[in-house]
């Protein structure tokens, strides 16, 4: 008797030392060069914040420690009054109104044409669509500096200077990368879909609207957040196009800091703090959709 107990004993420590020799088998190795890429892309990470943190800690501190030597990288005497100063020195709430709705205008209009234009390169057959597809992809290889003069003559024709419709239109009726974009996207949505709703009698905007929009939802997000940051820092175009200071978008309202001899460097720092949060507020809450809208895009044929 207490030999079958002794060896049912004896099968359980060896089952049970089985196990752990399975667990221990079965556990990953220490990867010494993931550690060592994830040490580099800290310090890389780090090194690009550094701009942004040196601007956050230089709007909290008097004139006289910016420039002191040897510097400093926290404020010996933290004013955070600069920022009711810098908000009070120029109509930032104007700003922050006219950047938001001509951002967003051209964010929801751009993303829209550009999905359009995408989905009749990719399914809709018609005479030079190859050779208007690689003209448009041309056009990203132009700087702007190229084109501002005859856009500005064609936009002066029609009496749109000094006003936000020329700072709308253009953007949001031709967006190259979003055509492009849009257009990989769709490529690699299976055509059966189409074929089997034409079968059904639906029209090709139909189709559009029910079957290619929805599933178009996470590279429409990633365009729309690309064009809402680089509208909400466009600089170049308001500062051309825009003559009145009530008309002024947010960087133009920045820039009021500037002086032609002296500069305001205390309430600079504080102005492109307060530019720059809602961009970093929208990045850190959409840094999902905008890593898969690019990496989904790459990734059609």
């Amino acid at each position: 008797m207490s030999t079958g107990t002794d060896t049912a004993i004896r099968a359980l420590q060896a089952a049970g030392d089985e196990r752990t020799h399975g667990r221990r088998r079965g556990k990953k190795p220490l990867n010494v060069s993931h550690i060592i890429l994830h040490i580099i892309l800290a310090v890389g990470a780090l090194i690009m914040a550094g701009p942004f943190i040196w601007m956050l800690l230089s709007s909290l501190k008097p004139l006289s420690e910016i420039f002191q030597q040897p510097p400093s990288l926290l404020p010996n005497n933290w004013q955070f009054d600069n920022y009711a100063r810098a908000w009070e020195g120029a109509d930032f709430a104007r700003g922050f109104f006219n950047s938001f709705y001509i951002a967003t205008t051209v964010t929801v209009v751009s993303v829209l044409t550009s999905a359009m234009a995408g989905y009749a390169f990719a399914r809709i057959k018609f005479f030079g669509r190859s050779g208007l597809f690689m003209t448009f992809l041309a056009t990203m290889m132009v700087p702007m500096q190229l084109t501002i003069i005859p856009l500005y003559i064609i936009m002066g024709s029609i009496g749109w200077v000094d006003t936000h419709l020329a700072l709308i239109i253009p953007p949001a009726m031709f967006n190259a990368f979003g055509i492009f974009l849009m257009r990989q996207y769709v490529r690699g949505i299976p055509k059966e879909l189409d074929e089997a709703a034409e079968i059904d009698g639906a029209s090709r905007l139909r189709i559009f609207v029910t079957i290619i929009l929805p599933i178009l939802r996470t590279p429409m997000a990633a365009l729309g957040i690309f064009t809402f940051l680089s509208q909400w820092n466009n600089f170049f175009y308001p500062l051309i196009f825009l003559n009145s200071p009530e008309k002024f978008t947010l960087p133009l309202v920045v820039n009021q800091f500037k002086g032609e001899y002296a500069s305001d460097w205390t309430s600079l720092m504080s102005a492109c703090t307060m530019a720059a949060a809602p961009l970093l507020i929208l990045f850190i809450f959409a840094q999902r959709q905008i890593v898969e809208g690019v990496a989904l895009s790459g990734s059609k044929g």
